[in-house]
């Protein structure tokens, strides 16, 4: 079973940077698709980005909201996936989550068995 632990929310201000950690406690995030969502208040949980396992070719995936400003990355000697946000604005306010699957990659929620215990992020104008 992995479990996902997840680290570095916060307040920030608008135009402001924070990192999400996300590290897999058993065994490897390597061979796993690693993807955040968020979640504000009132609205649905909503795809933000993705790297594809190491099987996959790696590649990593945005929403249009987020393309250009928030980068993902992994550290395989860590088996973290860490979300780079940066530029952000109000409209990034949410509960982040790190999630992960196996199989074939998905930007859809409810085909991932591997959940983060979500993280707050709020951003003030």
């Amino acid at each position: 079973q992995v479990q996902l632990v997840e680290s570095g929310g916060g307040l920030v201000q608008a135009g402001g940077s924070l990192r999400l950690s996300c590290a897999a406690s058993a065994g490897t995030f390597n061979n796993l698709h690693g993807t955040w969502f968020r979640q504000a208040p009132g609205k649905e949980r909503e795809f933000v980005g993705s790297i594809r396992a190491s099987w996959s070719g790696s590649s990593t995936d945005y929403a249009d909201s987020v393309k250009g400003r928030f980068s993902i990355f992994r550290d395989n000697a860590k088996n973290t996936v860490y979300l780079q946000m940066n530029s952000l604005k109000p409209e990034d306010t949410a509960v982040y989550y790190c999630a992960a699957k196996i199989g074939a990659y998905s930007r859809t929620y409810t085909g991932y068995a591997y959940w983060g215990q979500g993280t707050q992020v709020t951003v003030s104008s």
